[in-house]
């Protein structure tokens, strides 16, 4: 079952993205662990390969013997998301995302950890190796999706099935409701 954090991006991707099919937590036959969510836009022959990271606290901190571990993780994660998009959707235009709501911001130089610059460097070696393209989703882009999803709610009359829809739909039309009165 997907988590709330890639349950909002493959929300986003079904109602921002139009996307008519959202698959969370895809186990492939050839390759080891899953991809968080694989949508796909059947009108315009798109598929999204989104990993998503939801850590709150610690912003984007993976760690693997207690040395940072982003970068090699999720070089890792999209070199076999890119090789399954490949062979499986090779009439569709692959768009790659990674999804994290916190990435925090150095505020001294060289920092041990340095969330922006794994993004970066992430960023980087896949367009070396593949000349792919991953977009980068965090802090207030993350924040300006879950209020595109907002807006959506609020202009939905009908019940929403998603829970985390049906929420902000109880919330918007609740603050909507309470600003009348």
């Amino acid at each position: 079952m997907e988590n709330t954090g890639e349950h909002i991006v493959g929300q986003y991707l079904r109602y921002i993205k139009s996307c008519d099919f959202v698959e969370y937590n895809l186990q492939t036959e050839f390759t080891q662990g899953e991809i968080d969510i694989v949508a796909i836009n059947s009108t315009k022959n798109i598929v999204y390969i989104c990993e998503v990271a939801t850590h709150l606290e610690t912003g984007l901190q993976y760690t693997k013997n207690g040395k940072p571990d982003n970068v090699k993780r999720f070089v890792s994660k999209f070199e076999k998301n890119i090789k399954y998009a490949k062979a499986n959707f090779k009439e569709y235009e692959h768009k790659f995302m990674l999804w994290t709501p916190i990435v925090k911001i150095p505020k001294k130089a060289n920092p041990v950890n340095n969330q922006l610059q794994d993004l970066s460097n992430i960023q980087e070696k896949i367009l070396n190796k593949y000349n792919t393209h991953i977009t980068l989703i965090y802090n207030e882009t993350f924040l300006k999706n879950i209020n595109q999803l907002r807006q959506i709610s609020l202009n939905t009359t009908q019940a929403m099935n998603s829970p985390i829809m049906r929420f902000l739909q109880i919330e918007e039309k609740l603050n909507q409701h309470c600003e009348k009165i």
